[in-house]
């Protein structure tokens, strides 16, 4: 036998009678209209469901993984502290810290607030001081730079900024900006403001607004020069091959930094932030699902129906030499094509909007004249979706699986109808 399943006695499982006739069911009759419109919309209800899944949580995962990309992008994976308030002799640490197997880079930096204005305008900002070799390493800064170059950067006694922050302040390359910190020279009456204008000369786009609003880059020296910490340096941010390794390093690094250094890592840092991605997306995965129960049940329901109404055609298929287990296995290969294809289908749907969901977005946007996703809300600038295989092929599953199981019922209840009682009353 090819093709069919068999049984021990040489049977077939699903023969093509039991086929013919579960499919000649679907092709519901003109006077059966509204069981055909119960397995149309039960088919919709699954395809739906399937695909708003998959398209949740691609989008979730792809919101979650270009936040962490753009975060640890810009951001060390550890962060190494000092005890002593003037973190000396950092370049002897950091090259410590670069043999560490498993370490990409060191990154010796000044992070200080400032107030950035311009005749027009004045903001808040985070200036960070960075060698331009360190700063080109961190291609989320390097490979974004929208107006200017970086070559040359220490030379230059310039900043360099982010694209929002430059809209904001209405400044272009080439253009002077003033900062101002409270951290500048001590004298006899306290430590005074310090204020230095500086060119800009490079403009970034790293794509997340609250970076591209409120980060400058400086260089080391000048920010030494600036925050009056001569030779020394605020924190060590160190970037690993593998973000996940940070447990199996951390020990490693404070070996290498000695025992004046202490290390925060990116999961600590931002742990509020991801815990909280991490709740929304199981709980949105558990609403959604309900979706494909209801659609399951719906299939529950038409093919009740469908029992009922078929109940003289049982009858005569049991009068005929069909056996309870053939009446079953009809009503089940009715019901499960049903989940079956609409899951299959949402399958599909699902994958087209996510291979597609950036066109979609700008096209509905277009539509509605609405900006569906503000970049200063949602922090990126581009609706972003990628598919898990694994997550993908567990929603598939879960929706045969419920298609299944929601088959059994009905097709258990049409195995046991009396086929005299169904006669009687025709």
């Amino acid at each position: 036998m090819s093709g069919n399943a068999t049984r021990p006695n040489g049977t077939r499982a699903f023969s093509p009678f039991e086929w013919m006739v579960a499919l000649r069911y679907l092709r519901a009759r003109r006077r059966e209209g509204f069981i055909s419109v119960i397995a149309g919309f039960s088919f919709l209800g699954i395809m739906l469901g399937v695909a708003t899944l998959i398209i949740v949580m691609a989008v979730m995962n792809g919101f979650r993984q270009e936040l962490f990309n753009k975060m640890l992008g810009l951001n060390g994976h550890v962060v190494v502290h000092s005890l002593d308030p003037n973190f000396g002799n950092y370049d002897a640490i950091a090259a410590n810290v670069r043999g560490v197997h498993g370490v990409k880079y060191a990154l010796p930096l000044i992070e200080g607030q400032v107030m950035v204005s311009t005749p027009s305008s004045s903001t808040g900002a985070l200036v960070r001081g960075l060698r331009e070799a360190d700063l080109k390493q961190l291609k989320a800064v390097s490979s974004n730079i929208r107006f200017g170059t970086l070559d040359g950067f220490d030379g230059k006694e310039g900043v360099a900024v982010g694209t929002r922050l430059a809209n904001d302040l209405n400044v272009k390359l080439g253009d002077q900006v003033t900062l101002l910190t409270p951290r500048g020279a001590s004298t006899a009456l306290g430590t005074a403001p310090r204020v230095k204008r500086y060119p800009i000369v490079a403009i970034f786009e790293i794509g997340m607004s609250e970076y591209d609003s409120s980060i400058m880059f400086m260089p080391l020296a000048e920010a030494q020069r600036y925050f009056s910490k001569p030779d020394s340096i605020t924190v060590l941010e160190v970037v690993l091959d593998s973000p996940d390794e940070v447990s199996a390093l951390g020990p490693k690094i404070i070996e290498a930094g000695g025992s004046s250094v202490y290390i925060s890592d990116w999961r600590q840092r931002n742990a509020t932030f991801f815990t909280a991605l991490q709740v929304e997306r199981n709980v949105m995965f558990l609403i959604l699902t309900l979706i494909v129960l209801v659609a399951a049940l719906n299939i529950i329901s038409g093919l009740i129906m469908l029992v009922k109404d078929k109940g003289h055609d049982i009858a005569i298929l049991r009068t005929m030499g069909a056996t309870r287990a053939a009446v079953m296995r009809i009503f089940f290969i009715t019901g499960a094509s049903i989940g079956i294809v609409g899951t299959l289908a949402g399958l599909g749907l699902g994958v087209l909007v996510c291979l597609n969901i950036e066109l979609i977005r700008e096209f509905v946007g277009w539509i509605t004249d609405t900006e569906l996703f503000s970049p200063e809300l949602y922090y990126l600038s581009q609706l972003p979706a990628e598919m898990d295989t694994g997550e993908t092929a567990s929603v598939v599953i879960m929706a045969l699986v419920l298609s299944v199981l929601a088959t059994l019922y009905p097709s258990w209840r049409a195995s046991r109808l009396d086929p005299v009682e169904a006669l009687r009353y025709e």
